[in-house]
């Protein structure tokens, strides 16, 4: 059947995004999410030319992401790609007026779920073996911190040291890891963030250009296609308009 991806977190912004640029390739896919509805129709806008496979999935169980995988087709074990997207922040105020749930929310998601996936999947990547990816979102908030990034931020930065290990451990496999690290870019995740507040989505990219949906499922093309030899280890990706800050100094009155 050729090259599969498995792609989760496909309901909405850089997943959905992936999900197409990879059937616009000819790749078959393996889609997930937690938002059956979305996921479907996904399906069956993709279906059409290429062989599609969707199933929702709660990366956050172990059981039912090892269920998952167990009981693919034949047709679509031999994963060539891994596209670790499920992922979310929330709450962007200061650690101390957090709720702790939103904290064990963004640490059950975003580590917990992408280490579910990735050792249920590592089995099958190794067989692939030469050319084979697994490409991490991970975000600049794991290495540059801001206010209110807190546990988001702590949580990509696992998972930048994860795929940083997890390519010493498959040295000789032939399988590559990446950490795609991007910037500010203009999908769901402020929304989610905020819990629905489209005000302050709407004020984040606000009069500037921020990265697109479309362009890291391009970058996550890019990575999954260079020739077998090369490992992008990380990649940062921001848009032109988005740049550091200097240190902020807090000064008495």
């Amino acid at each position: 059947m050729g090259k599969v991806v498995f792609i989760t977190g496909a309901t909405s912004g850089f997943g959905r995004a992936a999900a197409r640029k990879f059937a616009s390739e000819g790749w078959a896919l393996v889609i997930t999410g937690r938002r059956e509805e979305r996921l479907k129709e996904l399906a069956e806008e993709l279906c059409e030319s290429v062989p599609v496979h969707y199933q929702t999935l709660d990366v956050r169980s172990k059981e039912d992401v090892d269920s998952l995988v167990k009981s693919l087709p034949e047709s679509f074990k031999k994963i060539t790609c891994l596209v670790n997207n499920a992922g979310l922040a929330l709450s962007p105020n200061p650690a101390q007026t957090v709720d702790i749930q939103d904290w064990h929310t963004m640490i059950d998601t975003n580590v917990t779920g992408l280490v579910n996936v990735t050792h249920a999947l590592l089995p099958t990547l190794i067989e692939v073996g030469k050319g084979a990816s697994i490409i991490n979102v991970g975000s600049i908030a794991g290495q540059w911190p801001y206010p209110g990034s807190h546990v988001y931020g702590a949580t990509k930065a696992f998972v930048k040291q994860f795929s940083y290990n997890l390519r010493c451990d498959l040295l000789g496999t032939g399988v590559r890891v990446t950490d795609l690290a991007p910037g500010i870019a203009e999908t769901e995740f402020t929304l989610v963030r905020t819990k629905g507040d489209q005000a302050a989505s709407d004020a984040l990219y606000a009069n500037t250009q921020a990265l697109t949906a479309e362009d890291i499922a391009d970058t996550m093309f890019y990575l999954a296609t260079l020739p077998a030899h090369m490992c992008v280890n990380r990649l940062e990706v921001m848009p032109t308009a988005q740049a550091w800050n200097p240190f902020a100094i807090y000064r008495e009155s």
